[in-house]
């Protein structure tokens, strides 16, 4: 070949190469061009799936207050701390160290990377102090983060942990008022879209799609006031008398709002750990019992409605045992013949007795009925108990006999103090409220004023020398009440011949009722168990401040104090 031919042919060669690069060049160009600009969505697609998500913005859960705006329940926020399994690795720098912060075991940790190897997001720990967050987020481990939440915090601890209950590491309601206004309470979660970083941390800002929305503030009927007085007054007297236990509820009469309510043992909401699930039921709706004597001045009342009794009815107790089909029927002592007002004075279980087997049982049934008793109250508790009030129709002459003085009925001591907050009002039924209200509660008139008045008057005698509880009188107040001593029952059945459960409930000032209480202590030991001993004295206790604190004119003042104020 000669060399003009061989320089030729490498110069086309060379050509070709050169064409060839070219055509190499334009190629990744044009697919530049193509990935970048025409059709870049895909690669931004895949490049959004590795480090943009889609995080959740915790609301904010609204404050439970009382009516006079004191907080009881306050979410405040804390930090989670959380790992990607697929960033971090079972031997990433400072993973001992985090582990030694949070007080978990490293080799828990490393079995999580392993056991979750397909996830992106496993808690190691949730709800620690900002101290102990900004010791974690400084060791910055690959995969490892935080994560804003809120924490539920109860200012007054077991003072009125019953009542209002509490919530779970979620924060969301498990019991108490906490449960039932869940839906009013918890907030709308908002929406961040988050850029995350090959660390698998989140980058600082990110783009908001939806703000969280707070949960409302909810403004109960509660006094903590009142609240405090109730608690301190109800666990001293358990300790005092060394019972099993106890309940306490304050309702407004003229409203149906429940301003205290107070239940032993308690328990700390910010502090569960080993507590049982029996620890959290509020006794005051949940648990039933026999409200005993305290349910005299409801029989009273259905005879002076019958017609058949009235203020001067005399009825003969002698001799202090009464015979109704072969069971005897017992008073304290022999108290001869007796009128309405001292039958509810003494207490007489004959008297009442005798009264309930003059009714038509159909009459008995429903004016107890009209109290309430044996329906829901209105305020739709969680574990409410409806009570029980046997049906008429399976009465046998002695089931109406013991009714008459609380046996063979069931109630709660919401149901109860409801059922007297119908005394004190003047006959109408109201339905309970657990929120605060700015008028009264709908109610319905169940007794005509006149009744209710006479019955009113005779209940104040209870608590004057000469009555079943003299301890429950306030100084300068008008009270009007009724104890109960109830025998407990047995496992075995029948009643037990020494447990008892203490009642007393009242009403003040008997002028004009504006609160309604009831106080209910289970199982007190020693000696002292009658309802005016050792239920009647909390009562006094706690009133005596409340009438203090809401500023309610006395109505008992001594002829001196009357005399100059009619001066002045």
């Amino acid at each position: 070949m000669s060399r003009h031919s061989a320089k030729a042919t490498h110069g086309w060669r060379l050509n070709i190469v050169r064409a060839g690069f070219v055509l190499v060049v334009a190629g990744l160009l044009w697919r530049l061009v193509d990935i970048q600009i025409l059709n870049n969505e895909f690669l931004r697609n895949q490049g959004d799936a590795r480090h943009l998500r889609n995080v959740p913005v915790v609301a904010h859960r609204g404050m439970i207050l009382d009516r006079h705006g004191e907080p009881l329940a306050i979410s405040t926020p804390v930090h989670s701390v959380w790992l990607n399994p697929q960033v971090t690795r079972a031997d990433s720098p400072n993973l001992d160290k985090v582990a030694n912060l949070l007080n978990v075991s490293l080799s828990g940790l490393q079995e999580k990377i392993a056991n979750y190897g397909k996830r992106e997001f496993v808690y190691i720990k949730r709800r620690i102090t900002p101290a102990l967050a900004a010791q974690v987020k400084q060791l910055k481990v690959p995969g490892v983060a935080l994560q804003r939440e809120y924490k539920r915090y109860y200012p007054t601890a077991e003072v009125s942990a019953h009542m209002l209950g509490f919530t779970n590491i979620d924060d969301v309601g498990q019991e108490g008022l906490e449960l039932i206004y869940e839906p009013t309470l918890t907030g709308v979660p908002g929406l961040k879209r988050m850029i995350r970083d090959s660390r698998g941390n989140y980058v600082g800002g990110g783009e908001q799609i939806r703000a969280a929305k707070a949960g409302e503030n909810l403004q109960i009927s509660m006094d903590l006031r009142l609240q405090y007085l109730t608690y301190n007054a109800l666990k001293s007297a358990v300790k005092a008398h060394q019972a099993v236990g106890g309940t306490a509820v304050i309702v407004d009469v003229k409203t149906g709002e429940v301003l205290a309510m107070a239940n032993q043992p308690a328990f700390n909401p910010n502090n569960r750990t080993g507590l049982r699930s029996s620890d959290f039921r509020n006794r005051a709706v949940t648990d039933l019992f026999e409200p005993g004597s305290t349910v005299k001045p409801f029989t009273v009342l259905s005879g002076l409605k019958s017609g058949l009794f009235d203020e001067q009815t005399i009825i003969n107790t002698h001799p202090g045992v009464f015979r109704v089909s072969g069971h005897s029927i017992r008073d304290f002592r022999d108290y001869g013949e007796i009128d309405l007002a001292r039958l509810i004075q003494v207490s007489s279980n004959i008297a009442s007795s005798k009264i309930a087997l003059e009714l038509d049982p159909n009459d008995l049934w429903q004016d107890f009925a009209a109290f309430g008793l044996g329906s829901p109250t209105g305020g739709y508790f969680p574990g409410e108990a409806e009570g029980h009030l046997p049906d008429p129709r399976d009465w046998r002459k002695l089931d109406r006999a013991t009714l008459a003085y609380g046996y063979g009925l069931a109630t709660n001591a919401l149901q109860l103090a409801r059922a007297y907050a119908v005394i004190g009002n003047g006959g109408v039924l109201r339905d309970i409220t657990f929120l605060k209200q700015d008028k009264p509660m709908p109610g319905r008139r169940v007794f005509a004023s006149d009744l209710i008045g006479k019955v009113r008057k005779m209940m104040e005698l209870t608590v004057q020398p000469g009555g079943t509880a003299t301890r429950a009188a306030v100084v300068n107040y008008r009270v009007a009440g009724k104890t109960g001593t109830v025998k407990k029952t047995s496992a075995t059945g029948g009643y037990t011949e020494s447990e008892y459960q203490s009642v007393f409930a009242g009403l003040i000032p008997a002028s004009e009722p504006r609160l309604a209480m009831v106080v209910m202590v289970d199982s007190p030991g020693g000696d002292e168990y009658y309802g005016g001993a050792v239920a009647a004295p909390v009562f006094a206790e706690v009133m005596t401040g409340a009438m203090r604190l809401l500023n309610i004119a006395p109505d008992a003042l001594p002829a001196d104090h009357l005399q100059m104020a009619g001066q002045s």
